[in-house]
């Protein structure tokens, strides 16, 4: 269907009236992608469409993929000798016990090892080594054979290797290490596998929404997966955690396979209405080029906007997720129970953020003309400066138990913000190879899962508030520098090199 201005389709057609963004009124070319009273497929009911099923499917695959991911960091716990434990004790005396030091009972049940801090540092980061390798290639045959198969095999695969953690523990060591690298193999194709799908299935305005959903069951799992394991480990034994989740990413698995395609053109019980909508809303948007354009893409500083974004908010993500118990533990003095509960807080906090900010992102572009990059600015300036603030604070209200937690919380929370700014620009910015650009993008943001916690282990050999107000400052230094660099180099519109006529809609 085609669009009377200069014969553009609607998805990136301009309004007759030339509006100016809040932020970048040099790029008003990049409004929202409806033209008033231009000819256009009506927008399909959202209750159950295709498209909502989809999101609400990968809600819970990735609400499985980190279960699956965080499930060892709490079940470590009562796979150690306590013994062990005992001589790399760095709890800090500078702040009062938080609650009276009731002893909390394990269950015994399950095999103990004698690994000491060390060794259980290899084992939980030996899943990002193998994460990292498979991001990219992960993209790239995501755009060769579609993203189903490839989704599902990845956490298929991941969730059988979790049932045989119970196994590779006993064979030693280097037996878990390697297994869990296998599952960062699997799950490293994951995320770049449904960009790639999204970039088939999400109209341009709502895919604030559509995404949103979709990845916010990752935070979801987060919160439900760390006290669940525990309650697990507690009553039953620390196998079982393995086993319980394991099961159900094989059950998620089946259900992908037979609900899902990898295209509106594919799916068997989509609607008539729904699929025009959705094609004629992406024409004009997607590449039939057949081989990859890497030089001009590797070139294009919009890809590197994101890349130095997803980096910086990484930082703190993954510092806070490894080393946020610990923080708990060793320096606010917070009991096994009580930890265990609040590391989990932010985490949902950040789960209603993504999913709120999503609405309100594609509603400021549907209703209010914001055009696409002024939304994933503010979005990501908001996620990515409102976090350092509060993470600095954090650092600097001493042993204020409630203060912490609070500020920590929000701050986690405000992070939801990037899911509807930078986290989903490469589909703005090249859709057909949205699969193959987070993959580029999250490799480099894979470092920060590697190297952050033994930076921040490193400059707290004390284990003072001091130390930690450092490792809270540098995370939000880097947060801001991100920022700002995402701000001033980011742009909402198809870049031409992404289009196979290399006829972008420019500014």
């Amino acid at each position: 269907m085609r669009s009377p201005v200069r014969g553009r389709s609607p998805v990136r057609g301009r309004s007759p009236v030339r509006v100016l963004s809040p932020i970048d009124g040099e790029e008003a070319s990049d409004n929202t992608p409806l033209l008033q009273g231009a000819p256009q497929a009506e927008a399909a009911p959202v209750c159950c469409s295709a498209r909502y099923n989809l999101a609400v499917l990968a809600f819970f695959g990735f609400f499985v993929l980190y279960a699956l991911r965080v499930n060892l960091s709490v079940a470590l716990v009562d796979m150690v000798d306590s013994n062990t434990t005992l001589a790399d004790n760095r709890t800090s005396k500078e702040c009062a016990e938080h609650s009276a030091s009731n002893k909390v009972l394990h269950n015994q049940m399950g095999k103990r090892y004698q690994w000491d801090a060390e060794t259980q540092g290899w084992i939980l980061g030996s899943f990002f080594y193998g994460y990292i390798i498979t991001q990219i290639p992960g993209g790239y045959i995501a755009s060769k054979v579609g993203g189903k198969l490839l989704l599902g095999f990845g956490i298929l695969g991941t969730s059988i290797f979790t049932l045989f953690t119970p196994i590779a523990a006993d064979f030693g060591v280097g037996a878990l290490i390697v297994l869990r690298a296998l599952e960062g193999l699997g799950e490293g194709v994951t995320f770049p596998a449904m960009h790639g799908m999204w970039s088939s299935w999400a109209p341009p305005l709502e895919r604030s929404k559509l995404l949103s959903i979709s990845y916010a069951g990752a935070q979801l799992g987060t919160v439900i997966s760390l006290p669940l394991s525990g309650i697990i480990c507690f009553y039953m034994n620390w196998t079982y955690v393995f086993y319980l989740f394991g099961i159900v990413g094989i059950i998620w698995f089946a259900l992908w396979m037979w609900l899902v395609s990898d295209s509106p053109e594919t799916h068997k019980s989509i609607s008539h209405s729904e699929k025009e909508y959705i094609l004629s809303s992406l024409k004009n948007q997607l590449s039939s080029q057949k081989t990859v354009p890497w030089i001009p893409m590797l070139k294009s500083l919009p890809l590197w906007a994101i890349v130095v974004a997803h980096f910086s908010y990484n930082w703190s993500f993954y510092t806070l997720l490894t080393l946020l118990p610990t923080y708990m533990k060793e320096i606010l003095r917070f009991n096994v129970q009580e930890n265990g509960i609040l590391s989990a807080v932010p985490y949902f906090g950040c789960w209603l953020c993504m999913i709120l900010s999503g609405q309100a992102a594609d509603h400021l572009r549907a209703k209010w003309n914001f055009s696409t990059v002024c939304v994933r600015r503010i979005f990501s300036l908001i996620g990515m400066i409102g976090p350092a603030v509060f993470l600095v604070a954090a650092g600097f209200i001493g042993c204020d138990y409630s203060l912490a937690v609070a500020f920590l919380t929000i701050s986690t929370t405000l992070g939801g913000f990037c899911a509807s700014g930078f986290s989903i620009n490469h589909l703005d910015i090249a859709p057909s190879y949205a699969g193959i650009l987070l993959g580029i993008t999250n490799t480099f943001a894979t470092i920060p899962g590697m190297v952050g916690p033994v930076i921040a282990k490193s400059l707290t050999p004390e284990n003072t508030i001091r130390e930690w107000q450092t490792v809270f400052c540098i995370a939000a230094a880097i947060n801001v520098f991100g920022a700002i660099f995402f701000t001033l180099f980011a742009k909402g519109e198809v870049q031409n090199w992404a289009l196979s006529d290399h006829h972008g809609h420019r500014n």
